[in-house]
């Protein structure tokens, strides 16, 4: 079993503690609740390097970037005429 970690953070600003505070009201939160789970979800999601990493690793695909772009244009269907 894992011992869930307790974080501390000082000096946040004034505005900045107001401004989370009455967002956890409007949740119906506590500020620890509604702290704990904007990490978890903050966390869930992969950093730009991090996605980056992730395509960079994947095989090659053998789509063209023309094969992209012809099918982007018969989506589009026929460009009208001006």
């Amino acid at each position: 079993m894992t011992v869930p970690k307790a974080i501390q953070i000082r000096d946040v600003p004034d505005d900045v503690h107001a401004v989370l505070r009455v967002r956890a009201a409007a949740a119906g939160m506590s500020m620890s609740e509604y702290l704990r789970s904007e990490l978890i979800a903050m966390a869930a999601k992969p950093t730009m390097d991090e996605w980056l990493a992730r395509i960079a690793s994947r095989p090659p695909t053998g789509v063209s970037t023309q094969d992209i772009v012809d099918v982007i244009r018969e989506m589009r269907g026929p460009i009208p005429p001006e």
